[in-house]
């Protein structure tokens, strides 16, 4: 079945899990960004923290704007920076996890010593609070794992996962969920695409790290929450499925991951 844009009225909505349109620098307007994504159907909407004044933001953003959720953590590129504002930012009501936290061997904007201790830091911060983790890890797998199995009871996402079938398949032994974004519209890479295709809407998170990363046919602009839609018709092509079911059900998945 192909998928088709869902009518004006219809009950179907999406979950943008995880953008960036809390930051200061975000260079569209908020309200009106927050309007196109109502009318595209995204109905909720979850402002992920890098940095400690980002998570602050973060914080803010989800108090001051409805159906928005917040997240705070400090991105392995910010490690080196400290973390010591995420403890306390995590007991704030509008916080649905932590994150976005991991390990990035592909910069080393942070000494690798130090993203590992951050890493291990910050999960615990996760588990002290009874929230899920949203996980960086770009070339980092080798040592995430280890850190990742040191702890029990973690329950997350791997945003914006680019590796590979065995990294994939231990995201789901781990009983993690996949997030997924503009770059499965507009990779290349072969080896990606069939990675992409075939991990089950069961596992899948929709995010659109905007301002990054819009996916076609939005190449070229800022990205938004309401670029959900694209991102989710696309993948409901690849798998013959209409769109609401893959609405309905990656939906779903947020709702239980983040208690939203």
């Amino acid at each position: 079945m192909n998928s088709q844009p869902l009518a004006p009225n219809s009950q179907v909505r999406f979950v943008d899990t995880h953008c960036h349109i809390h930051e200061s620098d975000y260079p569209l307007p908020v309200e009106q960004t927050l309007k196109h994504a109502t009318d595209a159907g995204v109905s909720k909407i979850i402002v992920v923290g890098t940095s400690n004044q980002s998570s602050a933001n973060a914080v803010k953003f989800a108090v001051e704007h409805k159906n928005t959720f917040a997240t705070v953590g400090v991105h392995p590129h910010d490690t080196k920076d400290g973390y010591g504002d995420i403890a306390d930012l995590a007991k704030q009501k509008t916080v649905v996890a932590v994150g976005e936290i991991g390990l990035d061997y592909f910069y080393n904007h942070s000494p690798r010593e130090v993203q590992i201790l951050a890493l291990e830091a910050q999960v615990q911060i996760a588990l002290d609070n009874d929230l899920p983790i949203v996980f960086h890890v770009r070339e980092a797998f080798d040592d995430f794992w280890p850190v990742f199995d040191n702890f029990s009871g973690l329950r997350g996402v791997l945003h914006s996962f680019t590796d590979n079938q065995k990294n994939l398949e231990k995201a789901f032994e781990h009983g993690l969920f996949v997030g997924i974004n503009g770059i499965s519209t507009f990779t290349k890479n072969s080896e990606q695409q069939k990675l992409y295709a075939n991990i089950p809407i069961e596992r899948m998170l929709l995010e659109t790290d905007a301002p990054f990363l819009a996916p076609v046919p939005h190449r070229g602009t800022t990205n938004e929450p309401a670029r959900i839609v694209d991102i989710a018709q696309h993948h409901a092509r690849l798998r013959g499925v209409s769109l609401e079911e893959l609405a309905t059900t990656t939906t779903q998945n947020a709702e239980k991951l983040f208690r939203i």
